[in-house]
């Protein structure tokens, strides 16, 4: 799920992350911070960005930074972080105050709050206004803090989806038939048992450590954390520890099922080196999906390899894809006008975003008519940006396969998914910093042996309820339902 998407990006055509990092304390940073590195009036913007660097970094940006400079005469100064060491090298950069200008954005909410970024609320409009009118509603009321926008996000998956997803070689070797796989995990039970059968020293159900067991929820504080809400109660949504709901009691002891059965790989609850999304070391797995994967389209070119899915949740917009790829321009930037434009211009130049997404044209890619493009052999790994972190997937050509009947299928289900009723409500957790602790550390003891099906969660589950009551839980719950309630009423 999360692993092959950090992995590759997220990207609309498979690629790999893109990263922009911490400029340094070089003796190039006085003179950009005093002005831009200009000699003639060019900024040169210092961006943030996690991820690794293109290998052929210096020609895409030769190609870019000449198109940049003609468009708003500034040029972008970029260089990367990884993702093991953004979490701290971010911290350091924010907590200095030190005065860079773009990034991609560091715990987005708090850090807004504390000041650590500009508030973009009238400069969005201004400097950014052509990219801003193309945004659905949901990107702006899931960024607005206190009625304040602090970020420009990027157009990509405005929805999510779970998605059961199978290894078409092995559908086909072994015909095994999916057809009534829809909507839950207990649906596959049947197939999983056929593939086990068959090929019982293969994962059926490739799942590890960092799993966490999907329903209809939204997460106010994602999934390592307790606390969830119901799709279905839109007008009054209430905090519920999902370990407590018999739904999601459900789902748990389908795991532990499994993993009795040997649908589950037996070291599941402390495997963190994961399954590859490419080869054959699995048959099933969980995946995100958005509008701009063009269903399995991209998974499949992620894995080199023809996979196939199925729906597990409801496609929902909600506050975590809002934020899924934000960029912030920090509030110390001398140059928080030409940042925002920037930004503007890297959203909406067709040209500029995708030579960064795709690589050089002509050595990786070829364009097909207006809006099409054919992938060439130069295009490899490492030698492009990602969509996903990058800029508007709207903007960016597809690849030849994507039909006219599928783009309009994006379009149309990014008007109707479903709404999360929490859309936009962002919990303030100052209340209850010392019962949040407890309640991570709890969860951190019993979470992956539950989710795994490792243990069973008739016997395990009351226990974790109970320590997590010792950690606060309720006082958590109640700080945070008030907190809904407000925003609720504010909202109707």
């Amino acid at each position: 799920m999360k692993t092959w998407k950090k992995a590759l990006g997220f990207a609309a055509v498979g690629a790999m992350t893109l990263g922009l990092a911490a400029c340094g304390n070089s003796s190039n940073d006085a003179k950009d911070s005093d002005n831009g590195g200009s000699d003639n009036g060019t900024v040169t913007l210092k961006m943030y960005q996690v991820g690794d660097k293109p290998e052929n970094y210096d020609k895409l940006m030769e190609i870019a930074n000449k198109r940049i400079k003609e468009k708003i005469n500034a040029t972008v100064d970029i260089q990367y972080v990884g993702w093991g060491d953004w979490d701290k090298k971010m911290a350091a950069v924010i907590a200095s105050g030190e005065a860079y200008d773009v990034s991609f954005a560091f715990q987005y909410v708090p850090n807004a709050q504390k000041g650590a970024f500009a508030d973009l609320s009238e400069l969005s409009q201004k400097y950014a206004k052509e990219y801003m009118e193309q945004l659905p509603d949901m990107y702006i009321k899931g960024n607005e803090i206190n009625g304040k926008l602090y970020a420009i996000p990027v157009y990509g998956n405005a929805w999510a989806q779970q998605m059961l997803t199978f290894n078409q070689e092995y559908l086909d070797k072994y015909d095994i038939d999916i057809s009534k796989v829809d909507g839950s995990y207990e649906s596959a039970t049947e197939v999983l048992k056929q593939f086990h059968e068959k090929e019982p020293n293969i994962a059926a159900f490739a799942i590890g450590q960092s799993f966490k067991a999907s329903y209809n929820y939204d997460y106010p504080l994602g999934k390592d954390y307790p606390f969830a809400v119901k799709l279905d109660d839109e007008k009054n949504p209430k905090i519920i520890n999902r370990y407590e709901d018999p739904e999601f009691m459900k789902v748990l002891k389908t795991m532990h099922e499994w993993y009795n059965a040997g649908l589950i790989p037996t070291d599941a609850a402390t495997n963190t080196t994961g399954y590859p999304l490419e080869g054959n070391t699995w048959f099933m797995r969980e995946e995100t999906q958005g509008p701009v994967d063009y269903g399995d389209t991209i998974l499949t070119n992620a894995a080199g390899q023809p996979l196939v899915s199925k729906p597990l949740t409801e496609q929902l917009k909600s506050t975590g894809q809002a934020q899924m790829a934000n960029f912030v321009v920090g509030n110390a930037s001398k140059h928080k006008e030409k940042a925002v434009e920037f930004l503007n211009l890297l959203n909406t130049d067709a040209d500029l975003l995708n030579g960064l997404v795709y690589g050089v044209e002509g050595e990786q890619w070829e364009k097909v008519g207006d809006d099409k493009l054919k992938l060439l052999d130069g295009y490899k790994p490492n030698t492009h940006m990602a969509a996903w972190n990058t800029g508007n997937n709207m903007i960016l050509y597809t690849q030849e396969s994507i039909t006219d009947e599928q783009i309009k299928e994006r379009d149309e289900s990014i008007e109707n998914a479903k709404t999360s009723p929490i859309l936009g409500f962002q919990f303030v957790t100052d209340n209850v910093k010392t019962q949040m602790t407890n309640v991570i550390n709890v969860m951190n003891r019993y979470a992956a042996s539950l989710n795994t099906g490792t243990v069973d969660p008739e016997k395990n589950v009351p226990e974790l309820n109970k320590e997590l009551e010792k950690a606060g839980i309720k006082d958590v719950m109640d700080e945070m339902q008030k907190q809904l309630d407000e925003f609720v009423k504010s909202s109707n």
